[in-house]
């Protein structure tokens, strides 16, 4: 097992929003049959999917597309028609990522306030709008500003997008979808290949307008029309989604509360709670080195029609050259999120996969031959793309809850993460060409270290679920002795994963552990300073089963 065993955390303030307390006791789902349950979740996700991931897939390709043109523009004219030499390319694609980072963490905390469909369709739009004003560039300093606002308008969608979902799927599932989005990286470099060499090569001059141009105002255009489109169909939460029955609405938000034994809360606590959370959470340092050391392993991908032509082919067949590579790395994504989730695994599956690009990196460091350096180039993205996608959603399912700190760490490590491409961007430049030695060895040794992070991330995760169940241990032998209670859910307790709807309070002084069984799942809580807890009493039936309370402590 890669994942700790889930904390049930709680936003300070009523944890339960009034509308969906309500929508969920108008139906009583614990007292239908499993096979109803099953039949009407499978008929929920089927509308849901439906409707959701088709359009997020699209707006990543379209989001990935418009990041990355400007490799395809590269075999065009830019570099000429812009004066551009040594590593000015370089810095054109960096300073996306310097704008991307900036907007990261505000945007995804404003998420929360905002509808998403809304939020993320004018993202989607603005992106488009900027991206076309590529092709109005007269020189170098106009590409940088340019490329600077695209990335502070592309930074909300991803993990927004991953939020968003996060909002209606079970941690089981989640892993599957976001592993779906993420395909549109591979999708969107294997159509940029071939738009790129159909453009270039046919538009090239047309209206008096460089190839290059056209790419840029057909790729903005596409995306500002499907912005249009995507306002309608995405959905915003369960409990407001108007195209679902009512019944439906409280059922996708009562199996998130069974699936976490918690339900989310929308705009109850403030954006900076969210933060405070992640940052005391140990693990969120170990996923922000490994998310961030990951994407330095696929930096390669804004030179890879550059890195291509090292073959010795001409400019646009380059270009159609990167198509089967990207359109391999799809089909292997596909096959290792089917895998991943069948298996419960993340960790095997990441080091394996690096373990491959770590290959392909070597061997098109270490040799000049033509078919051995293409077959390489199908190792690296197949090996290091597809195990980012698992890399986000083992963080997705590290963190389930409560809603405001699941999207702070979301932010946190894509933020911190996507910091790697803006020196990443530095390690291919033309002048290491055509093996990029210095570029090609660090890499190799990158993918290896991403590798030995997930192997120490599995074995934390098995060390906490170790703690986990001596806790237990010492919680049901306790709670043999002293009884059952209610227990007061304290702003602290809140704040730590404590659940509602508990009110037993216990005289204690500085207890070392607190433990709470929900439904047959044990949660830890460490060095918990309540001042005040009382012995025994059954508490009012709630949405969870029974709730056994022990903890060890020096009495006053």
């Amino acid at each position: 097992m890669d994942n700790a065993k889930p904390s049930v955390q709680m936003d300070e303030g009523d944890p339960s929003p009034a509308g969906q307390e309500q929508n969920l006791d108008n139906f009583n789902f614990p007292s239908q049959t499993e096979e109803w349950r099953l039949d009407f979740e499978k008929k929920l996700l089927r509308k849901v999917d439906t409707r959701l991931m088709p359009t997020l897939v699209i707006m990543y390709l379209l989001n990935f597309l418009d990041r990355s043109n400007l490799a395809q523009a590269r075999q065009g004219s830019l570099e000429q028609d812009l004066g551009m030499s040594g590593t000015d390319f370089n810095l054109a694609t960096s300073i996306f990522f310097v704008g991307y980072l900036l907007m990261q963490l505000p945007s995804n905390l404003i998420l929360t306030r905002l509808r998403p469909s809304l939020y993320l369709s004018a993202s989607c739009c603005l992106w488009g709008v900027v991206s076309t004003c590529n092709a109005a560039a007269q020189k170098f300093s106009h590409l940088i500003v340019i490329r600077f606002f695209l990335g502070f308008v592309e930074a909300p969608f991803f993990p927004g997008a991953v939020f968003l979902m996060s909002s209606w799927y079970t941690r089981a599932e989640l892993t599957r979808r976001i592993a779906w989005l993420y395909s549109g990286n591979a999708l969107a470099n294997m159509f940029g290949g071939v738009l790129g060499a159909a453009i270039l090569g046919d538009m090239d001059g047309a209206h008096g307008k460089a190839g290059w141009r056209w790419l840029f105002i057909i790729e903005g255009v596409a995306a500002i029309g499907f912005s249009l489109i995507a306002m309608f169909i995405l959905p915003n939460y369960p409990h407001t989604t108007k195209w679902l029955t009512e019944e439906e609405r409280a059922f996708a938000a009562w199996r998130l509360a069974q699936d976490i034994n918690e339900v989310d809360a929308y705009g109850e606590s403030t954006v900076w709670d969210g933060v405070k959370m992640a940052v005391r959470d140990y693990r969120l340092y170990l996923f922000v080195l490994l998310q961030h050391v990951s994407l330095i392993s696929q930096t390669f991908q804004y030179f890879f029609p550059t890195i291509v032509g090292t073959l010795g082919y001409g400019k646009i067949v380059t270009l159609w050259l990167t198509a089967p590579a990207w359109f391999a790395t799809f089909l292997l994504s596909v096959c290792v999120t089917l895998s991943s989730a069948k298996t419960n695994d993340r960790s095997l599956h990441i080091i394996c996969l690096m373990l491959v690009a770590a290959i392909g990196n070597a061997i098109a460091t270490a040799t000049t031959v033509v078919g051995a350096r293409f077959f390489a180039m199908f190792l690296m993205p197949m090996g290091a793309v597809s195990s980012y996608q698992i890399i986000v959603s083992w963080v997705a399912n590290s963190f389930p809850r409560p809603l405001v700190k699941r999207s702070a760490t979301i932010a946190i490590c894509n933020m911190i993460g996507n910091t790697a491409s803006i020196y990443g961007s530095y390690m291919y430049p033309s002048s290491d060409g055509p093996q990029y030695i210095p570029g090609g060895s660090a890499n190799t040794a990158i993918c290896v270290l991403v590798a030995l992070l997930a192997l120490m991330l599995r074995y934390v995760h098995k060390w906490e679920n170790k703690k986990l169940d001596r806790a237990e241990n010492e919680a049901n032998a306790v709670a043999e002795e002293n009884g059952k209670g209610d227990l007061a859910a304290t702003p602290e307790l809140r704040e730590r994963g404590f659940s509602p709807g508990i009110n037993l309070q216990v005289h204690l002084s500085r207890p070392s552990i607190l433990i709470v069984t929900l439904q047959h799942r044990t949660y830890r809580f460490v060095q918990l300073n309540v001042i005040e807890l009382l012995f025994v009493k059954d508490f009012c039936e709630t949405l969870f089963s029974w709730v056994a309370v022990a903890g060890t402590f020096s009495r006053t």
